[in-house]
């Protein structure tokens, strides 16, 4: 047994956190169980739902940020770092290291590991995070059919990533050089290349018919560029049944072998990856649109992760261990800035009418309630966690909105020149939480002068939004359908910032913009409460989201289910998936 035991821990010396943070007894019986031949053998697949959809391989477009690629697919795609259960990034040294060099502008040196390569044989380079640069930096643009001058890729994310002058790379080298803008020390620079970002950059050039992505990049070459963001926002979509395995190569320690309805997504072991086995050969992920309930009534589902309501007849058999916890994804509307809301004081009106109070005591509590911090109370806050010492400070802003009032929302609405307005909320289901919170709403918002319609469908997405087809999404931190956050916030400011994909209602405000700009290179505390602050003012004016309470998040582990562990955060339990095991 002793020889077994050392076998999972020699070869390759870096471990990341992701192993650490489990419990070393539990790793030790289940390494016992294998290793002895114990009647407890383990099985060679996982079955694992999800409350996402997964529709593409790209996690990055505005649409999927938004679905559960980030929950299933973070060791198929992993980075430099990834979201632990902490809600902060951990570097994964699996990958390859960054490190700041001496310089008088922030420089990180990112070196791959030498062996990395992807699943179908090519080595993983530089060329991968120069694409992951370009497609989030903004800096690509050109008219669309209106006319108006927008990102050429699909991009949901801008953060960090518009603050880097350039990505010094040799085409297909381990070595890349990444230079910050000479103001723009950003102070979460770990959280850039990290899971599920690096997508690979030579499928991309075959398929855009582009041979040297980075000499285009780097030359801003707009033409080669346009067609390598034309495959980059949707030649990665996933339809079950129709999975061409060529473009979809892993650098992790799983790979993507088939997907379809009755089977659901099955990832297997990657025979090239670097690193340590996955423990379990297979994962069989199911998300929303597969035949999960199925599989559930059929014993073939192990693990759950999702949010109240979500996946109501899905579950990991009897006996599971069954956790519900406050997540770091905060449940929240987000309006469109035209039609019905094309006025900040019609989205007054629907914010005073909502009842954002009886929302958190019927849909938002978890367990036993703390007194502060997440998952204590409403949400107050957008640029803020509610667990950050900073929080009360801001949080003031938000008393005009904790309960319904009438009477306000009514001169709101008629100072936005409409006496009656309809707001369509859509939102991915079914799901009997989100459902319930919209009749709650409707009910409240009747006698206001707003009438709130259901808009759910199996087929949502944010970007329906933006399309005008829904006037509200109700979703998570930066419109996710299921697991979302992290303690950073990055992802809920990004949301709020002209600039970015995931601002799905096209909120625009010159100063959010300055003020989220200054808190990404921002880290004195006295400078951050009074941006937050200021923030805060002009948010609960302006009103593009009302944040209503830290979701609720279940993780469900069937019996002799080992080394997992519950990620309240867009990882969702997915983030060590490559160390189950499940004995029986």
């Amino acid at each position: 047994m002793a020889a077994t035991e050392r076998s999972q821990h020699t070869g390759r010396s870096r471990r990341s956190f992701r192993a650490a943070v489990t419990a070393t007894a539990v790793t030790a019986i289940a390494a016992g169980a294998v290793a002895c031949g114990s009647s407890e053998e383990p099985l060679h697949s996982i079955g694992y739902a999800i409350d996402g959809t997964v529709t593409t391989y790209n996690a990055n477009t505005v649409d999927g940020a938004a679905s559960g690629v980030r929950q299933a697919l973070a060791r198929v795609q992993p980075g430099f770092g990834y979201v632990g259960p902490a809600g902060r990034v951990v570097s994964d040294t699996d990958i390859g290291t960054a490190t700041v060099m001496p310089a008088d502008r922030l420089t990180v040196q990112y070196r791959l590991a030498a062996d990395s390569v992807y699943s179908d044989g090519v080595p993983m380079s530089c060329d991968d995070l120069v694409l992951a640069w370009a497609a989030a930096s903004g800096r690509f643009t050109a008219p669309d059919e209106t006319g108006a001058v927008v990102n050429v890729f699909d991009s949901a994310q801008r953060g960090g990533y518009a603050d880097i002058d350039r990505v010094e790379c040799q085409p297909g080298s381990k070595d890349a050089t990444v230079v910050f803008r000479a103001d723009r020390g950003d102070t979460d620079w770990q959280s850039l290349f990290g899971a599920t970002e690096l997508l690979p950059s030579h499928v991309v050039a075959r398929a855009s018919g582009v041979a040297d992505p980075v000499a285009a990049i780097t030359n801003g070459d707009i033409d080669a560029v346009r067609r390598m963001a034309e495959f980059w926002n949707t030649g990665w979509n996933l339809t079950p049944g129709a999975l061409d395995p060529a473009l979809v190569p892993s650098a992790g320690p799983y790979r993507i072998e088939s997907y379809t309805v009755d089977d659901g997504l099955v990832l297997v072991a990657n025979e090239r990856w670097w690193g340590n086995r996955p423990a379990t050969d297979t994962i069989v992920v199911w998300p929303r649109g597969t035949a999960a309930s199925a599989a559930a009534e059929d014993g073939r589902i192990h693990v759950v992760d999702s949010a109240e309501g979500a996946l109501e007849e899905v579950g990991a058999g009897d006996g599971a261990a069954v956790t519900t916890g406050p997540s770091r994804n905060v449940e929240q509307l987000t309006l469109a800035t035209r039609g019905v809301f094309e006025n900040a004081a019609a989205r007054r009106a629907f914010a005073l009418c909502i009842p954002r109070t009886e929302l958190f005591e019927q849909f938002g509590k978890a367990g036993d309630v703390p007194e502060s911090g997440i998952g204590a109370g409403p949400v107050d806050s957008r640029v803020l966690g509610a667990d950050s010492p900073l929080y009360p400070g801001v949080a003031g802003t938000a008393s005009r909105y904790a309960q319904p009032d009438t009477e306000a929302a009514k001169n709101e609405l008629a100072g936005s020149g409409q006496d009656r307005i309809t707001v369509r909320v859509g939102y991915l289901g079914p799901d009997a939480r989100r459902a319930r919170t919209v009749e709650l709403i409707a009910g409240s918002c009747r006698d206001a002068g707003i009438e709130v319609v259901d808009a759910a469908s199996e087929t949502f997405t944010p970007s329906q939004l933006t399309a005008g087809q829904v006037d509200a999404v109700l979703a998570g931190t930066a419109a996710v359908a299921g697991a979302g956050g992290r303690a950073d916030q990055s992802a809920a400011r990004d949301a709020l910032h002209s600039g970015t994909g995931s601002n799905v209602g096209d909120f625009a405000n010159r100063r959010v913009d300055e003020i989220l700009d200054a808190l990404l290179v921002t880290s004195d505390n006295a400078a951050v409460a009074g941006l937050a602050g200021e923030a805060e003012t002009i948010l609960w004016n302006e009103m593009p989201t009302v944040p209503l309470f830290a979701q609720p998040r279940t993780a469900a582990f069937a019996p002799g289910m080992h080394v997992a562990v519950a990620n309240p955060t867009t990882a969702g339990a997915g983030w060590n998936m490559d160390r189950w095991i499940l004995t029986k």
